[in-house]
């Protein structure tokens, strides 16, 4: 009874807010995310009306000053003229001349976007919306959705992932999509931290919110997945098809065309079987993708798949895209005219990563060789019907007639999506087969620890004290503690007990303390104090460790 009150008490406190406050969960992180259209295909507009589905108020952000107060669903339109906010309704121009941002927000209601829709619903946004000039073009703004970490994931999780994949698969996936937004890979927008397509995360906004989606948000406040104490780069995709793929192999260095990209130790490719051979070699990817071993993909429907073409049909695809492709950098030599590719001849692969995805190939026609290199390109490259490939895990057939003369191409294909991380998949038959969200992850992820955020600590009255709650089960965690510049002592409180501890100085090892004999199953807080010296003002890092790292 009193996990169950502990839980409904914090779920209260995170969920429960007025909308337009920043919610004191997952350390009060404020996420920017930029909305898009209808389509998903355009950050930047010049003309948006806004509401709420209950009082709201319009506020100019430079200056503070209230623009109005307005009832419930009452349409504002807001426009942009020689680079200036104009705010009008339905008979009058109320403003105009507003540099902005513009800030619309609703205590108790949902701010929302007239006539966006998500998920066939309109689209209904917690926290605020804050319009915002794009500097670097003319008479053009962003609509960005201002709220809280928790929030967000609310209208995340749920729409990511299916929610019958089960309550651990949607912890490992709330995880999963928390490291994302803290530690994103790169980032291409000018005024927000994330989109809301596929392009970052699938984000629907609070009228897409499922009640076991928050329970695995709830269960999971302030965790994320670490490697060495920090947080790392998440990926994950729909399908891996059974053998994930390492980093490198599938992406290029951030905002370079530098490929392959460095590797990172943590985003290893991984069989779902131990026994599976890399599959390096042409026979060994064959053999695996023309097959359905027993994975933790099977249920997918993209776990195995094949595209057909005609010699025909596959020049002309081709051609086609390869031109467009080209401009990636990835194509060499560039095609920049379609007549310059002639007929397809054969396909040679040059280099596959550890789960059979192409990284190198050469495309042969009567013309030229084309080298096509990365696996976003090679998918674009190659379409059928005007798709994309769903995956670049493929093993090309060449069917030639009685002359000689190629024929048909098959492609034998496994997986949906870059395969690099977590496969979403994945997580959700282990979760059928009793895997917890940690033990998920750590099969994706390897080497990788489960804890709290990292705290810094120093002597700045403003910097010497922390907060978090985590949630645990089985109550067992420790607190880690980064001591490289020798503090001794420090105060940790936890579930209102006072512990104080002396440190010993370590410059390559953390210290580790073992916080089980007071933890609670649920809700735990936690608050670090340093207390005050004046001879050390320098930083230390610490955070609670749930789950060690696993190094095999």
């Amino acid at each position: 009874m009193l996990k169950k009150f502990l839980i409904c008490l914090l779920f209260a406190l995170i969920f429960v807010q007025p909308q337009a406050q920043a919610i004191k969960a997952d350390n009060g992180k404020l996420v920017r995310v930029g909305i898009s259209d209808n389509s998903f295909g355009n950050y930047y507009i010049s003309c948006t009306k806004i509401s709420a589905n209950d009082e709201f108020k319009l506020t100019d952000k430079k200056t503070g000053k209230e623009l109005g107060v307005f009832p419930a669903d009452k349409i504002i339109t807001v426009s942009i003229k020689d680079n200036l906010f104009v705010i009008s309704d339905e008979e009058n121009i109320l403003f105009d001349g507003i540099t902005g941002p513009v800030v619309v927000s609703s205590d108790k209601g949902f701010v929302y976007i007239d006539g966006l829709k998500r998920a066939g619903k309109q689209a209904l946004y917690r926290g605020t919306l804050e319009l915002t000039r794009v500097e670097s073009k003319n008479n053009l703004f962003s609509i960005i959705n201002v709220l809280d970490l928790s929030s967000y994931l609310r209208g995340v999780v749920p729409n990511e992932m299916p929610t019958y994949f089960g309550l651990e698969a949607l912890k490992a996936q709330t995880v999963t999509a928390r490291n994302y937004v803290l530690r994103p890979r790169d980032k291409n927008f000018y005024n927000f931290d994330v989109c809301d397509s596929v392009a970052c995360q699938v984000y629907f906004g609070a009228n897409t919110e499922d009640e076991l989606a928050d329970e695995a948000i709830l269960e999971t406040n302030n965790i994320v997945a670490l490697y060495n104490g920090e947080l790392i780069l998440a990926l994950y995709s729909s399908t891996a098809g059974g053998y994930t793929e390492s980093y490198e192999n599938a992406f290029s260095e951030p905002g370079t065309k530098n490929f392959p990209a460095v590797s990172l130790p943590y985003l290893k490719g991984v069989p779902d079987n131990k026994s599976f051979l890399p599959l390096t070699k042409e026979e060994d990817a064959a053999k695996f993708y023309k097959s359905e071993p027993s994975t933790f993909d099977n249920k997918s429907s993209y776990f195995r798949w094949t595209r057909e073409w005609t010699q025909q049909e596959l020049s002309d695809s081709l051609k086609m895209n390869m031109k467009k492709q080209s401009s990636t950098g990835f194509i060499f030599p560039a095609l920049t005219k379609e007549d310059d590719f002639g007929t397809i001849q054969d396909i040679k692969v040059l280099k596959r990563g550890v789960s059979g995805k192409i990284v190198s190939m050469n495309i042969i026609t009567d013309k030229n060789t084309f080298n096509v290199q990365k696996e976003l390109v090679i998918r674009r490259s190659f379409c059928k019907d005007g798709k994309a490939l769903p995956s670049a895990n493929i093993v090309f057939e060449m069917q030639k007639d009685d002359k000689g003369n190629l024929e048909k191409i098959i492609a034998y294909g496994g997986g949906y999506g870059h395969g690099v991380g977590m496969s979403q998949w994945g997580a959700g038959m282990m979760n059928t087969l009793g895997y917890t969200y940690d033990e998920i992850l750590q099969h994706y992820y390897s080497g990788i620890s489960i804890g709290t955020y990292p705290v810094t600590l120093t002597n700045n009255p403003s910097q010497d004290t922390a907060s978090q709650s985590f949630y645990t089960k089985d109550k067992k965690a420790s607190l880690v503690v980064e001591n490289k510049f020798q503090f001794t002592d420090l105060i940790v409180v936890i579930n209102a007990q006072e512990l104080k501890l002396e440190i010993s100085p370590h410059l390559f090892s953390n210290v580790k303390v073992d916080l089980s004999p007071y933890l609670v199953s649920g809700i735990n807080n936690i608050t670090y104090i340093l207390p005050y010296t004046d001879t050390n003002k320098k930083s230390v890092k610490m955070y609670v460790e749930l789950k060690e790292a696993v190094h095999e």
